[in-house]
């Protein structure tokens, strides 16, 4: 007899809907999986055997074939234990329910029945109620994941023999639900604060701007300046996710696996802070099935590279497509997937080896050749791709001991969110579109327009720095955000000025 499950497979971070077939003839007993399952897929018959027997029911005797449609998608993990199991019971006529037609199923078993939490809820979730189903059945530890999908029950399941019950109608389970509205205001928190930062106000005013338009920076400065510490401070005064937003950064942790308990929804922004050891598959994303790296990871939040020089060279190179596209594109032999990864990018980096190269207080030991070696693991490419550059000098000793406390990130995210509005009104056409940073060309002639002083003011800039194409359109895109977070519609003198001084490793001789 043949029984049909509903059930989803992942596919970068997005979910298909998988039907498992299982179809039970007289033979040789025999257990068969097809329909291009991986390792971990072919495993299962073992797990559904003892599940199904340890749940109470016969396991038949007779050849069993599951096929898992459509046969040219790749199926991974575990997930795929409980619709075989269903399957099985159903195709044996233990298991007779109309429900098998509207409920999705997924769920890795334990051999004494009990149902384990799988990888991927969430987009299978999404997947189910953009499939018009009525519901889905899914480990009891991922209910609360996947009850973020409006539309849709999701019944959360301990143990095989409760799946059937309530398949059967024996047994009465709720859907589960969760309040939203909740799960923001108790998560959003950062333990974070700017006004815990001694001095350097005109980093922290560059870290206003990049967090207003959505600009990459680069901070270059001795140990124990700062940098660290404002890099992580960053997030706390970037405008509150959306929950579109939300749903897109929790779907790549879900894949992962990487959501914490009782957190069904990432509501704060990520902040990711990768060694410098790791490879260009870590960073960007791959491996034989392709999965998220950091860069996606960071989507919707800020990467920070710490010590950037130390990162190979090649690794830091990879950034480029990112930064440009906000998207990750990764080719393999069996097709290509791709993945968000918009971000705000923070590099630091001491200014030589050792350290203290320029520092009045500290003798550098570093030869020239050494500087020059490392400060050209940062190519002039990567270097036009970040929209501002800093000089953070140390901090002197009357600013450290000084018992006053610096603006609050609150006071901050105020200013930053008021700038963001003006920037959403102007963009409110563009879909996905919603900071200066993602201008295109063509977005600039249309809201950057200079006048006379400031065409005058950035074309000197041009000539004597040397500046890239890309770099010029970096500085009308700084500009644009100083402009908004003073409320003025046109561009001045002074928002160019400004910005043409983020732009302090621009030169000539980098190229």
């Amino acid at each position: 007899m043949l029984a049909k499950i509903k059930s989803s497979a992942v596919v970068g971070v997005d979910a298909l809907p998988v039907t498992v077939e299982v179809d039970i003839s007289f033979g040789l007993p025999a257990f068969s999986t097809v329909g291009l399952a991986e390792g971990a897929v072919r495993e299962s018959r073992e797990r559904v055997k003892a599940a199904i027997r340890n749940s109470g029911y016969d396991f038949p005797n007779r050849r069993i074939t599951v096929n898992l449609a459509p046969a040219d998608v790749k199926k991974e993990g575990a997930g795929y234990d409980l619709p075989m199991a269903l399957g099985i019971l159903a195709a044996s006529e233990i298991l007779r329910s109309e429900k098998l037609e509207h409920f999705g199923v997924i769920g890795e078993l334990s051999l004494d029945g009990s149902i384990r939490p799988a990888k991927g809820i969430l987009p299978m979730a999404i997947a189910a109620q953009k499939a018009g189903l009525e519901g889905i059945l899914v480990p009891l530890d991922n209910a609360e994941e996947a009850a973020v999908v409006a539309g849709i029950k999701i019944i959360g399941i301990k143990t095989l023999y409760e799946a059937v019950e309530f398949l059967l109608g024996a047994r009465v389970l709720h859907p589960t639900t969760v309040n939203l509205h909740s799960i923001f205001q108790n998560n959003a928190n950062y333990n974070l604060d700017f006004d815990e930062v001694k001095g350097q106000e005109h980093v922290k005013r560059a870290m206003e701007i990049a967090a207003a338009g959505g600009h990459n920076i680069l901070m270059k400065g001795p140990p124990g300046s700062g940098k660290t510490m404002m890099a992580r401070r960053l997030p706390t005064i970037l405008p509150d996710l959306t929950f579109e937003e939300a749903l897109e950064t929790t779907k790549i942790y879900s894949v992962m696996g990487m959501l914490k308990n009782h957190t069904p929804l990432l509501s704060a922004r990520p902040f990711r802070a990768p060694h410098h050891t790791i490879s260009d598959a870590g960073l960007i994303g791959g491996g034989q099935t392709p999965k998220p790296g950091e860069v996606s990871l960071a989507h919707n939040g800020v990467l920070f590279l710490d010590e950037s020089p130390e990162f190979k060279k090649n690794v830091l190179e990879v950034l480029r497509q990112p930064l440009e596209d906000g998207m990750v594109t990764i080719s393999r032999a069996t097709g290509s997937l791709s993945f968000p990864s918009r971000f705000i990018l923070v590099i630091a980096f001491n200014p030589c080896p050792c350290g203290y190269r320029g520092d009045m207080k500290h003798n550098c030991r570093c030869t020239l050749t050494q500087v020059q070696r490392y400060e050209s693991r940062l190519s002039g490419p990567l270097l036009d791709r970040i929209d501002m550059h800093l000089e953070v000098p140390s901090v002197p000793y009357k600013e450290m001991a000084s018992g006053d406390c610096g603006e609050s990130s609150s006071a901050i995210k105020k200013r930053v969110e008021q700038s963001r509005a003006l920037q959403k009104k102007r963009f409110a056409k563009r879909k996905n579109f919603y900071c200066n940073g993602q201008m295109s060309p063509k977005d600039l002639k249309k809201f950057c327009s200079l006048d006379k002083a400031s065409d005058k003011l950035i074309a000197d800039a041009v000539d004597r720095l040397g500046l890239s194409a890309r770099s010029y359109h970096r500085i009308l895109k700084i500009g644009r955000t100083i402009a908004d977070l003073e409320r003025k519609e046109s561009l001045q003198a002074k928002h160019i000025a400004e910005a043409i001084q983020y732009r302090r490793l621009d030169r000539a001789k980098r190229y």
